[in-house]
């Protein structure tokens, strides 16, 4: 597709498509939705590097604002049939969640703030550091637990 057809089909200027394309601005998420709608591709298919091999985990810098330190990174995606939840937890020094296996298809993506969570997927644990991501499907047995020695915050979105 031309600039000129992508421009008309998204209603973003072609002077503004040239620019994205050589990197010189930093445009805005809306923008880059209407250019991926017209391309009739995801979002998250138009930032991430094509030669990723797990095409879930993005982990993209997707905006980066005029004062240093601001910025939007989209870190993974999930295909959803019917919702997705988003819930904030806080584990406390020796707290432990066990959870029962979900339905097939679905999965659970976490991103910790602070401390270390000892996600148990089955019997393999896999410890997730504040920064840090991690996406599983969640139809086996898996558990939650802070084996550190302060608080463990995170947010934990399920994909149904």
């Amino acid at each position: 597709m031309s600039q000129t057809a992508l421009a008309e089909k998204s209603g973003v200027s072609r002077r503004m498509l040239v620019a994205i394309e050589a990197g010189e601005k930093n445009v805005s998420l809306t923008t880059l939705d209407r250019v991926a709608e017209a391309l009739d591709v995801a979002f998250s298919d138009l930032i991430q590097a094509p030669e990723v091999r797990d095409h879930s985990r993005i982990n993209e810098l997707a905006w980066a604002g005029t004062i240093p330190g601001s910025k939007a990174v989209l870190l993974a995606k999930a295909n959803a049939t019917r919702e997705v939840e988003l819930w904030e937890w806080r584990l406390e020094p020796g707290e432990h969640y066990p959870s029962e296996p979900d339905a097939d298809g679905w999965s659970e993506q976490f991103y910790v703030f602070e401390g270390c969570l000892t996600l148990m997927v089955g019997d393999v644990p896999h410890r997730i550091s504040a920064g840090e991501f991690f996406m599983f499907a969640s139809n086996q047995p898996h558990s939650y637990r802070n084996d550190g020695p302060v608080a463990v915050r995170f947010v934990r979105n399920v994909v149904i």
